[in-house]
């Protein structure tokens, strides 16, 4: 090679990875899109002070929260509403939904997830949230009627929407694995079953990819219906060894909790596509929420929001920012 060439090559090199350098100093810029994590991850490491994970948060650029655990959340944090609003403000930072669940599938208790509903939002309208994150219940057991116990959660679903528009919310499904809408199927009928007039689409896209769903083509179906959502890349990958969390539990390499966490990834570590789903976003000229929404960080929750924040700069940002 020339001397030339060399040079004009080498200034290439240097300049392609400035702007990569750049590009990963960035912060994800929340204007139609804004960027939230999970407290979640968190119970899977030691206790840590509720203002060092808003630090993390406001250092990365995930400027609002999935709370889980609520009502237990409070006591896990330490403080009260009023410190963690307070704690939030001085960082301008955001609480912004929570991740409800109850026996939906059960017509006596029917009433009280409802009001338990109800009173999640009201702990949210307190820091201006306005969408509610419900799962399904988990799987019945074999022998138990489940098509009857699968047609009640849809109707605890459409009431618990009807709350939610009351309060001034929206609430919206959220599937997962080992749970009643875990698999494709699963989710098309609760989609069928519920008025989408009153109750949302809030998927988890790792669920929807490990429970068998092209998550590309479900999100494209269910657009229209799709408010506040998990990004979160995974692949099956089988563990070769204990999974070992840092709060001092551990999973047998056998199980399905090591196969779980062993398949959950930073975003772009896995087999996603999220830039696909972006477009999709674009197209509704989307104006909302996503969590990336992390069970896994193997390198602790600071360095994993930071390599996800840098996927967000670099490869969705210039889709849909």
């Amino acid at each position: 090679m020339k001397r030339r060439e060399f040079l004009s090559t080498l200034s290439a090199s240097m300049t392609a990875a400035a702007s990569t350098a750049h590009a990963a100093g960035r912060l994800p810029a929340n204007k139609n899109v804004k960027w939230a994590l999970s407290f979640a991850l968190w119970n899977h490491f030691r206790k840590t002070p509720f203002t060092d994970i808003l630090d993390v948060m406001k250092d990365t650029g995930f400027i609002g929260m999935r709370v889980t655990g609520f009502p237990s959340f409070l006591t896990r944090v330490g403080i009260s509403t009023g410190e963690i609003e307070k704690e939030l403000s001085k960082r301008n930072l955001h609480i912004v939904t929570i991740s409800f669940n109850g026996p939906a599938q059960d017509p006596a208790q029917q009433k009280k997830v409802v009001t338990d509903a109800r009173e999640a939002m009201k702990f949210l309208s307190i820091f201006g949230a306005k969408h509610l994150v419900v799962f399904s219940p988990g799987r019945m057991k074999p022998g138990t009627d489940v098509k009857a116990g699968f047609k009640t959660m849809c109707d605890t679903f459409n009431k618990i929407g009807e709350a939610a528009g009351e309060m001034g919310f929206r609430a919206g499904l959220h599937n997962h694995l080992d749970q009643m809408v875990e698999g494709p199927e699963e989710v098309h009928q609760c989609m069928a079953m519920t008025d989408p007039k009153l109750f949302m689409f809030s998927p988890d896209l790792a669920h929807l990819h490990l429970g068998g769903s092209n998550v590309p083509e479900m999100f494209r179906r269910y657009k229209d219906r799709v408010e506040f959502m998990d990004y979160k890349d995974a692949k099956w990958t089988t563990p070769t060894e204990d999974w070992r969390q840092d709060n001092g539990q551990v999973y047998a390499k056998d199980s399905k909790q090591a196969r779980f966490h062993n398949s959950i990834y930073d975003l772009g570590d896995g087999e996603i596509d999220f830039p696909a789903c972006h477009r999709v976003l674009k197209e509704k000229n989307y104006k909302g929420w996503i969590c990336v929404d992390l069970d896994t960080a193997r390198k602790g929750p600071r360095v994993s929001y930071e390599r996800s924040g840098a996927y967000v700069v670099n490869k969705l940002e210039p889709i849909y920012v």
